[in-house]
């Protein structure tokens, strides 16, 4: 039976996704799990636009956009012994994990 957890990265960030990804991998690699990522998806964007002068101006606008940057790492057979150093595993602030199992 094939078991496979499944850990999707999110951030603004890329150089805090890059570190917990290399940290995450490094980590498992120690157990006998075999890993495979990070696979990167591509970035989301959201834009926003604001009226710069709050009465008259209609044509003065800024434009702003926050981008989302996403990894997925699979690791394949998983023992308890990944499991933990999955759960013990420091992980920066500003970054988004999902587990799947």
């Amino acid at each position: 039976m094939n078991k496979k957890v499944r850990i999707k990265l999110k951030t603004y960030d890329t150089n805090l996704l890059n570190i917990s990804c290399k940290s995450i991998i490094e980590s498992i690699s120690r157990t006998d799990a075999v890993v495979i990522g990070p696979v990167p998806i591509p970035t989301k964007r959201k834009i926003y636009c604001l009226l710069r002068s709050p009465h008259v101006d209609k044509d003065s606008r800024e434009h702003f956009e926050i981008r989302v940057h996403t990894k997925l790492i699979d690791v394949y057979q998983p023992s308890t012994k990944t499991i933990d150093a999955l759960m013990k595993l420091n992980i920066p602030a500003g970054i988004d994990v999902e587990v799947k199992i």
